[in-house]
């Protein structure tokens, strides 16, 4: 269902700049996320990706209609097209794909929080790749450049709520019964954009419409409120080698 409210906002913003002033603050980390989810690493307001990203949005509300669906779903297609098509430009300028800085197969950085970080993505890219492997998937290579830019992009989507990527460890349900209600809350969010406006807006979870449409407890869910949203953003966004650490959700989703 279309929410008529923003739909309607839209539709004025596209006459009144005042209100479109005011809708582009509102959808400040909006932008920002759909641009760190298709550049794949942490995006600012000061690169140029985000200028792309704004200049996207603004088309996206001028050429916005309510038979178009939901406006953020449309908002996210075009900021991701624009994005796609500036990445393109920008690799034939410089006449060659553009390498990056270092080799996740090198040797460890002397800098102990780099050499952290780049010790913890090698670990995790390794279990990708082993998950991976046993689902048949190809071209899963430990260290690979694509997984360790799944893992800098969502790191930029997650400090807007506050924790880390290598919390998960640490935050994930272990209990069945606990993974199925957690499971069955992010399928619920993954299928309200109602539920996901409220998570991209506000940078909470909704816990009392979540607690209304499962029989979770609101303690268990703000328990697992990291493992939560990281599941959330990783499955709604385009992030497919993390998506497999959430084989379980996907299991549930499909058959909800």
């Amino acid at each position: 269902m279309v929410d008529d409210n923003l739909a309607f906002e839209v539709v004025a913003a596209k006459t009144d700049e005042t209100r479109l002033n005011a809708l582009i603050g509102s959808h400040r980390n909006f932008i920002l996320a759909c641009a760190s989810r298709t550049v794949r690493r942490f995006v600012t307001e000061s690169d140029d990706e985000y200028s792309v990203a704004l200049s996207a949005f603004y088309e996206a509300v001028q050429n916005y209609s309510q038979d178009k669906g939901h406006f953020r779903s449309f908002a996210a297609q075009v900021i991701r097209r624009r994005l796609i098509d500036f990445i393109r430009s920008e690799s034939r300028h410089a006449g060659e794909i553009p390498v990056e800085p270092y080799s996740m197969d090198g040797e460890v950085e002397d800098d102990e929080e780099a050499a952290w970080t780049q010790m913890a993505v090698r670990s995790k890219s390794a279990q990708i790749s082993y998950m991976s492997a046993a689902a048949g998937m190809e071209g899963s290579v430990p260290g690979s450049v694509s997984v360790r830019d799944e893992i800098e992009a969502m790191q930029g989507i997650l400090a807007r709520y506050g924790f880390s990527f290598y919390d998960l460890a640490d935050v994930s349900p272990k209990a069945e019964k606990t993974k199925r209600g957690c499971a069955e809350i992010i399928a619920g969010m993954l299928s309200d954009e109602n539920l996901m406006d409220f998570l991209h807006n506000t940078g909470t979870l909704p816990i009392k419409e979540l607690c209304q449409i499962s029989k979770v407890r609101r303690k268990v869910i703000e328990r697992h409120r990291k493992y939560i949203i990281a599941a959330v953003e990783i499955l709604y966004g385009d992030f497919p080698m993390l998506a497999e650490y959430f084989g379980y959700v996907k299991e549930v989703i499909e058959n909800t």
